[in-house]
């Protein structure tokens, strides 16, 4: 069989199981779970590749709702990666349903071409992209060392090929106050939520004086429990980004110094943690972009190159500084409508969000083809990685 008919098998394949995916994907949509706690989600999945020939490995890296699933034994392994983690209250906002039903599509699709020129597919399952970096854990404890390549589509707004993203790490901070009596004794006080509110004001004012794409953001998460009573306690979430490390730990003392100037304003006690799972920066492999798109014209999306300058973080920018990676984007909505919105989630179990995970599996699938059908391209993707 050539590489054409294999395509077009692929093509019909994955529209032959096309209600399978499509009631996985609602499955998993309409039983959110928080990161680390995908259960479900992880036994759905494993369960759907087990069924189909896959050897299945769980609990991976010491994550419970980490999991492996591998057909064939060769060279090259290619990996196509699943996300399922949900947002809190959001749901499915960032459509990783669809990314999970795309993933198992792509590789049991990918079955005969892997029986016909060997190599191997994998899909690796990757919990808490959201907000704890799995994909981080999952890099430095050896998940993606045996890979060659690998590879996954992200819904959004947009058919693109490349994605770019930023570096990001979080922040954990608290301020230790007194409490007193708000209307008696004042002045006996330490009012921690007055440092806290400090600091976000002091990171509004250093906004003004960081790079064009760089980021910082968060949330209070205690703010005292009484309007009575002075807050001995506050404490706050935040994000920190930037388009490289370097520019990251350069903005990660500026944005410390924001907590460290109220806390000598206020006299409350500072206790901070930067977050343990650093997002790196996302390198988009363009041998194999350029392969997806091509793949992904085949069947009637305009997809472009590169696509908009908005650009957030991703732990699969770990990933793509240890083993040749795309991360292209699916459009399931129109322009107007934002990840991370309601109006996402109700996308993510749209019926233009099935089409695209129906159409990105498909593509997926054919890169695969043209992977382990040609040694030549497998040597060109890594030579780019390689920088020769």
């Amino acid at each position: 069989m050539n590489v054409k008919k294999l395509k077009d098998s692929v093509i019909a394949e994955i529209e032959a199981r096309r209600h399978q995916l499509r009631d996985l994907s609602l499955k998993i949509h309409s039983s959110p779970e928080l990161g680390f706690q995908e259960v479900k989600a992880a036994a759905w999945l494993s369960q759907y590749l087990e069924e189909n020939g896959f050897s299945i490995e769980r609990g991976i890296c010491e994550l419970p709702t980490a999991f492996k699933g591998s057909y064939g034994q060769g060279k090259p392994a290619i990996a196509i990666l699943a996300e399922y983690d949900s947002l809190p209250k959001l749901g499915h906002a960032c459509g990783h349903n669809l990314i999970a039903g795309c993933a198992v599509g792509a590789a049991v699709a990918s079955k005969p071409a892997i029986d016909r020129f060997g190599g191997s597919v994998l899909v690796i399952g990757t919990p808490a992209e959201e907000l704890y970096g799995g994909k981080v854990i999952m890099a430095e404890r050896g998940a993606f060392d045996k890979v060659d390549m690998a590879m996954m589509v992200h819904p959004g707004v947009h058919d693109t090929a490349t994605t770019q993203a930023l570096a990001c790490l979080g922040l954990e901070v608290e301020f230790f106050g007194k409490a007193a009596h708000a209307a008696t004794r004042p002045e006996t006080g330490i009012n921690a939520l007055e440092a806290m509110l400090q600091s976000f004001a002091a990171i509004n004012s250093l906004r003004q004086h960081i790079e064009d794409k760089a980021r910082i953001h968060g949330i209070i998460t205690d703010g005292g429990e009484a309007a009575n009573v002075v807050p001995a306690h506050s404490a706050a979430t935040f994000l920190v980004r930037a388009e490289d490390d370097a520019y990251l730990e350069e903005l990660k003392g500026k944005v410390l110094n924001c907590f460290i100037g109220a806390a000598t304003a206020t006299g409350a006690r500072l206790e901070y943690q930067w977050g343990k799972a650093r997002y790196a920066t996302l390198r988009n492999n363009l041998t194999l972009a350029r392969l997806f798109r091509q793949n992904m014209r085949s069947l009637g999306r305009k997809v472009q190159l590169s696509g908009s300058s908005r650009v957030g973080s991703t732990d699969m920018g770990n990933v793509s500084q240890i083993v040749p990676s795309i991360h292209p984007t699916v459009a399931i909505a129109p322009v107007e409508v934002v990840a991370h919105s309601p109006e996402f989630a109700s996308a993510a179990a749209s019926e233009a969000g099935i089409q695209g995970m129906v159409d990105a599996a498909k593509a997926l699938a054919m890169t695969v083809v043209d992977l382990v059908a040609s040694p030549e391209i497998v040597i060109k993707v890594k030579q780019e990685f390689i920088g020769k």
